[in-house]
């Protein structure tokens, strides 16, 4: 996709009336809007996330399978490592940077969220990211509209955004994310995220979804799939670290 979704805060027009004087000033009433429409969906509560798994990638036309290490301090840090037998890529994200170690090719890589944006050829955000990694709802931006309908045993939420458009779906048993849909009429690209294998973190506690298949769709290239699959996940167990070093030998990659 060649748009962000929604990266960019929407910043309201400012319209300058008329400034002309009247000998008699006007009142002027402010229409009252209606109230939005509830959505269903319980987002996690935590501060640190701590989750190992299995990734399946394929991607222009390759595919393999990595050892998967995640972990959050929420709305600050997200922090991950996809390997094999212990080399791979590690990567340390920030609302406002992007720093990629590969071990496999000796090289690295600090810069911004343009670097996620071309290796998955999809619109991304730190918080779109973070809430994409463990099912959380996505809400829209502030005076967005909202089409929020009921499927079955399913909350259907609906919103545009700077010309994309952005569709979730709640199990309301749950309520948690079960899909999201994002797709930009311009460009007919289009990012399904299915959410399933819902358990409890703990007995009694919220459920997430250990399972997670991400497919990407731009004309003209092949679909790229990753699943995920979560073994462990903890929440608040214990204060993270997130180390993050590049050796003195590694070239420094100058994509931007």
């Amino acid at each position: 996709m060649n748009r962000r979704w929604p990266l960019l805060v929407l910043i309201g027009s400012l319209s300058l009336g008329a400034c002309t004087r009247r000998a008699v000033p006007t009142k002027t009433t402010t229409p009252t809007r209606p109230p939005a429409p509830e959505v269903r969906a319980r987002n996690l509560d935590f501060r640190y996330l701590a989750a190992k798994g299995k990734a399946q990638i394929d991607a222009n036309g390759e595919k393999y399978s990595v050892n998967l290490n995640v972990r959050m301090r929420k709305d600050s840090i997200i922090w991950l490592q996809a390997s094999v037998l212990g080399l791979g890529v590690r990567a340390r994200i920030t609302p406002d940077s992007v720093q990629v170690v590969n071990m496999l090719e000796k090289t690295y890589y600090a810069g911004n969220f343009d670097y996620l944006r071309r290796q998955f050829n999809v619109p991304v955000s730190f918080v779109q990211l973070q809430s994409m990694l463990i099912g959380d709802y996505v809400p829209a931006m502030a005076d967005t509209a909202l089409t929020v309908t009921a499927d079955g045993p399913m909350q259907r939420v609906q919103y545009r955004q700077t010309g994309i458009l952005v569709e979730q779906l709640i199990e309301l048993s749950r309520a948690r994310l079960q899909k999201l849909n994002v797709s930009d009429p311009a460009s007919q690209s289009t990012l399904t995220v299915t959410y399933a294998d819902f358990q409890p973190i703990q007995p009694g506690e919220q459920q997430f979804a250990h399972g997670i298949l991400v497919q990407a769709q731009q004309p003209g290239r092949q679909p790229a799939t990753v699943t995920i699959n979560y073994r462990n996940v903890d929440l608040d167990k214990e204060q993270l670290s997130f180390p993050f070093s590049v050796p003195a030998e590694y070239g420094r990659n100058k994509r931007k």
